[in-house]
């Protein structure tokens, strides 16, 4: 079976977690969907990169999670999540993903 990229993993618990919360209007769905895809990125990160840069990636991916919502406010919800998703997937790429 094919392995999915941690950047991958990253963006769509981002983007999924935002998307399965607002479509369900259940805040902790999107919350569950959010920490389950940033847990099994961490442990990609740790296993492609080790502890440090897992480290760093998770709090990027928290960072880009709380980031997201003053950014909505500029430039609306899904630009903000798309925006985040990204720039947490580039630096998953480069620091773990890449090596692979």
């Amino acid at each position: 079976m094919a392995k999915v990229p941690s950047a991958v993993v990253a963006a769509s618990g981002l983007v999924g977690g935002y998307g399965v919360a607002r479509w369900t209007r259940k805040r902790e769905l999107g919350g569950a969907v959010l920490v389950v895809a940033g847990a099994a990125a961490a442990r990609q990160w740790r296993q492609q990169a080790g502890g440090k840069a897992a480290g760093a990636l998770t709090a990027a991916y928290v960072a880009g999670f709380a980031g997201s919502h003053p950014l909505a406010k500029k430039v609306g919800a899904w630009p903000a999540v798309f925006g985040v998703a990204g720039a947490v997937a580039l630096a998953s790429w480069a620091v773990a993903d890449r090596r692979g």
